[in-house]
């Protein structure tokens, strides 16, 4: 049998001591590894918030559109909040009803809502007035589902663009509502039905409605300017002036608006005639 050597008390006291250092040399590495690692992060950190330093110091004023919070006096919002809510309380009555009796309704109304949205969010900036003129989509989107779900989908654009991307204000999304979705809405549908029942053509009809929507919107933007920036006495000559500081953006614009919307339409009479037959645009087989 083979024999153990054995070590004396030194020995094992030299083991236990390079025991000890190996141990306290790998604690101290590691330390240093995590002591890098945080060094690491911290710079890391302390760059992304010079940067974001950098990048406010830097900022451009945003081109924001629609009526932003604090253009209007309180008395004004509080109106034109008031009958928004009306018309989107009746909007939302109707369209509820109306999607329990169609299934197909509410698809197709996220479709032309998000049609609007994206429309609406093309800023042209209007120097003269400090804000931006934008097509609104609020045309087409009347005469595929009427002036009233416009309202509505109208409503929810706005929101959603108050809230997520600066472009108009809470106080004043009444006003907004009122001028997009309830002036644009119905002007648009109105135009496109009158000029329908005297036979003109779809994609005439459309082009005007279209037009006329866009154009009616910002009229009455510059009437809501008018009544909450100026005195009676003075409303006339502040309404001119803001149809005058509109007009080289917005004429062209609602131009654009209209090919667009009649574009629009003629491209789904020629795809889906049925569905403007559906939507009661059109007869069946009337172009």
């Amino acid at each position: 049998m083979r024999s153990t050597p054995q070590r004396n008390g030194a020995e094992l006291t030299g083991c236990a001591d390079r025991d000890i250092e190996d141990g306290l040399l790998a604690w101290l590495l590691r330390g240093s590894v995590v002591r890098a690692c945080g060094a690491q992060r911290a710079a890391w950190g302390w760059q992304a918030f010079g940067a974001l330093i950098a990048v406010w110091l830097v900022a451009r004023p945003a081109r924001a559109m629609h009526l932003a919070d604090g253009i209007l006096p309180a008395t004004s919002c509080a109106v034109w909040s008031l009958l928004a809510l009306v018309w989107v309380a009746i909007a939302f009555r109707r369209f509820d009803r109306a999607r329990l009796q169609d299934a197909q309704l509410g698809p197709l109304v996220a479709m032309v809502g998000a049609a609007v949205f994206a429309i609406s969010c093309m800023p042209v900036p209007v120097p003269w007035v400090g804000t931006c003129s934008h097509p609104c989509g609020t045309g087409l989107a009347a005469i595929l589902l009427g002036p009233m779900s416009t309202v509505l989908l109208s409503a929810v654009a706005l929101l959603l663009q108050a809230l997520f991307l600066a472009h108009g204000g809470i106080t004043t999304l009444g006003a907004d509502i009122v001028s997009m979705g309830v002036a644009g809405g119905l002007a648009g549908y109105c135009v496109f039905r009158g000029l329908r029942a005297f036979g003109i053509g779809l994609f005439a009809a459309a082009f005007v409605a279209g037009v006329l929507s866009d154009w009616a919107t910002y009229a009455t933007t510059a009437l809501e300017l008018a009544f909450g920036l100026a005195d009676a006495a003075s409303r006339g000559r502040l309404f001119s002036s803001m149809l005058v500081a509109f007009a080289p953006t917005q004429l062209p614009l609602g131009l654009l608006e209209g090919l667009l919307t009649a574009g629009a339409l003629s491209w789904v009479d020629k795809r889906r005639p049925g569905l403007l037959a559906r939507l009661r645009v059109t007869a069946l087989g009337e172009t």
